[in-house]
């Protein structure tokens, strides 16, 4: 009997549902506290988030309980599953890959839990990758190669209106150095060594954005990619940017808007923006 290989992911890999679907991925939920209450973040309105962010509240994200992972694990294997690559956020992020493993010891069929070392849509094409490598027949490694190579070669490119959310959440890294920004420079920022990291400090909000696509533009220089853009909360800018990409990347793959998980809007905040450049291998 052929080997089949199911994919697991979080969900700060910003999947659309449709998209999970279509390739049989199974997201676990990262957890959400918003004044006390506490559940899985696709359990909360989005528009409620962001006025509570708006308005200074206290808003706190968990990895999820390493039994929400097992019972995903033994859906997989119940569906016929002989191995599973379970593909999830950055470590020096969250404790999710934590909580992954320990559930992995404790399922019948081989669970391989990979540390992506990134986020976003990052983390969604990667996992998108390794469906595919899985629909196509590959075999536990083949689909770790897949899943591996698209975490490395891909890039984050992240705006925010301010830094305060991140500081707030803790998961600022490197942009620490970011946080004496006057209100009117605005930060851009990327993941690198699995955390948030500086990457340019741009005058106003218009120059910024035009700078982060610059810099996404430059960096598919030449080669097919898939792009998405990921927004918190609609604003006048995704769309144009979607746009000027398609306009400036003629070898582009596939490109997306989507929203970004409400857990990832927690930590940069309303208004916040961002490109993912992923080279298709």
């Amino acid at each position: 009997m052929p080997a089949r290989i199911a994919v697991i992911t979080d969900s700060s890999s910003c999947l659309p549902d449709l998209v999970a679907s279509r390739w049989a991925i199974g997201v676990v939920q990262i957890q959400l506290n918003l004044g006390g209450h506490f559940d899985d973040e696709n359990r909360f309105d989005r528009g409620d988030v962001i006025e509570a962010l708006r308005a200074g509240q206290v808003l706190t994200t968990s990895p999820p309980d390493p039994g929400a992972f097992f019972w995903t694990y033994q859906e997989a294997a119940a569906s016929g599953a002989t191995a599973i690559v379970s593909i999830h956020i950055s470590g020096r992020m969250s404790d999710t890959v934590r909580a992954a493993r320990e559930a992995a010891q404790q399922v019948r069929i081989p669970v391989h839990v990979l540390d992506s070392r990134t986020t976003g849509m990052s983390l969604g094409f990667a996992a998108i990758s390794a469906a595919r490598a899985a629909a196509a027949g590959g075999d536990a490694g083949r689909v770790i190669e897949a899943a591996e190579r698209r975490c490395a070669t891909s890039t984050e490119f992240i705006y925010v209106d301010t830094l305060e959310y991140l500081r707030r959440g803790g998961r600022i890294g490197a942009a620490q150095a970011m946080l004496g920004t006057a209100f009117s420079i605005k930060p851009l920022l990327t993941v690198k060594d699995g955390e948030v990291a500086p990457l340019a400090r741009v005058p106003g909000t218009r120059r910024a954005l035009a700078k982060m696509v610059d810099l996404a533009v430059k960096k598919s220089g030449g080669f097919r990619a898939d792009i998405a853009v990921t927004r918190f909360g609609a604003s006048d800018h995704e769309l144009e940017i979607g746009r000027q990409i398609e306009r400036r990347v003629p070898a582009m793959a596939e490109s997306m808007v989507v929203e970004a998980s409400t857990v990832i809007g927690a930590h940069l905040g309303p208004g916040a923006l961002g490109i993912t450049v992923s080279p298709v291998n």
